[in-house]
């Protein structure tokens, strides 16, 4: 659910400015913003996608490498509304993000994630980016696998998992947000 972390990783990627005057602050002022649309995880029943609705907040912070995400959806009756907020920082020079993320009765997930791929589009609200780490993912050590593509207003993240112990080299579809920008 680290949606902002991928964003960041275009700080560590200055081919996607237009001219080498737009740096990182115009990035993140170009992500920055309120954002509509569904959590989506996979029924492995019905094979299906399932969705519940989501906001989520960015807001891009001075030093223009850190980014506060603040991400809500509603669980259903049991357990309410959840709302995840994640620090993100790029580390340019290492091709890393470091996160920490908080979530009412949980413990805080903190961990950095490898930037392995940045595709460029036709300008900075176009692209492609993919991080991977190896975590524990519900019970068992995986590579984890997160890959954003924003189009313009429009912007999808596909979280996928390969077991570390199982033996095969399968990625897993884990879950998804979809996103449209709604406000600055």
């Amino acid at each position: 659910m680290r949606d902002l972390t991928i964003l960041l990783a275009l700080l560590a990627a200055p081919a996607l400015a237009a001219d080498k005057d737009a740096g990182a602050a115009a990035l993140l002022a170009q992500t920055a913003g309120r954002w509509q649309g569904e959590l989506q995880y996979r029924d492995y029943q019905s094979n299906t996608w399932q969705g519940l609705p989501m906001t989520v907040t960015i807001v891009a912070q001075p030093d223009q490498v850190t980014t506060i995400r603040t991400a809500q959806y509603d669980d259903g009756p049991k357990t309410g509304i959840v709302t995840i907020t994640t620090v993100n920082a790029v580390d340019p020079a290492a091709a890393t993000v470091r996160y920490a993320s908080f979530r009412r009765s949980r413990a805080t997930d903190v961990g950095v994630e490898k930037i392995v791929k940045v595709e460029p589009g036709a300008d900075v609200s176009h692209w492609t980016i993919v991080t991977t780490e190896t975590r524990t993912d519900g019970d068992q050590i995986a590579e984890v696998r997160e890959t954003t593509t924003r189009d313009g207003d429009a912007m999808t993240t596909l979280k996928e998992v390969n077991p570390v112990d199982d033996g095969q080299d399968v990625w897993l579809p884990r879950n998804r947000s979809v996103l449209r920008r709604v406000g600055a």
